[in-house]
């Protein structure tokens, strides 16, 4: 590495600490005054530093719009598939990656389950919002009006005894993910099976996928599987992470 650049780094650390002096810059280079001016000099015409007053200098927008552009190249697939893996090494349960397309859910991507019995999916398979673990994660932190037109569109299909079937049943089902940040499919979608799901969220913190386990009742009860819900959080939490999300202390108490 060039040591200019290797200087035009180091500033750029100093400041992601708060604003500098020319003074703080130059002892923290180990370099003169007038070398640090120019490295300042330099990175203010490309907008990596602005001067925040007549002594202090701080960080610039460029940074900013670089960042903002590398968490939007982000692939929510590249970034989960370690998370994904992990997550099935704790379990040993299938494990869905998921995303919301028109009022269906997508699977984007699985782990298979390490037991013999194991549930029908395939990547690319739509399932349903309304009865899937998935789909609840994907819509509850919608705003209410977005909700409740959302709820009133779908169709409600029964496909077992225990599937949601109204627009207000489905919607006090959100109002508890909202509250315990997390969704449950209690074989609402297929008779032995049942799931839980924790949502994704991007650097704005709008979910844009859905992380699932999904295990036949015959290997696991109900309290067991609820005894896997901080695994999938974290799951969640750590993809999540990695696409820029900061959670607010809300969150954090979720």
């Amino acid at each position: 590495m060039s040591q200019s650049l290797e200087r035009g780094l180091a500033v750029l650390t100093s400041l992601a600490a708060g604003p500098q002096t020319l003074d703080q810059l130059a002892q923290r280079l180990g370099v003169h005054k007038s070398t640090a001016m120019r490295l300042l000099r330099s990175l203010e015409a490309g907008r990596f530093v602005r001067r925040e007053d007549v002594h202090h200098y701080r960080l610039g927008s460029a940074l900013f719009d670089l960042a903002h552009q590398a968490l939007e190249d982000l692939d929510v697939r590249d970034v989960a598939r370690a998370h994904l893996l992990e997550l099935n090494g704790i379990s040993g349960h299938t494990v869905h990656l998921a995303t919301l397309e028109d009022d269906h859910v997508i699977y984007i991507d699985k782990v298979d389950s390490k037991h013999p019995v194991r549930m029908y999916s395939r990547i690319g398979r739509r399932a349903p919002v309304h009865c899937t673990a998935v789909g609840k994660a994907l819509v509850a932190d919608w705003p209410p009006a977005q909700r409740g037109q959302f709820a009133e569109q779908l169709a409600y299909p029964k496909l077992t005894a225990n599937t949601i079937d109204s627009a207000a049943r489905f919607l006090a089902e959100l109002d508890r993910v909202r509250d315990q940040g997390y969704a449950v499919d209690r074989s609402e979608h297929e008779d032995f099976i049942h799931c839980v799901a924790a949502p994704i969220r991007n650097h704005r913190g709008e979910t844009i996928a859905a992380v699932s386990l999904s295990v036949p009742k015959v290997l696991l009860d109900f309290d067991g599987l609820l005894g896997l819900v901080d695994d999938v959080l974290r799951a969640a939490g750590g993809v999540s992470a990695e696409l820029g999300w900061q959670p607010t202390d809300k969150r954090k108490e979720t």
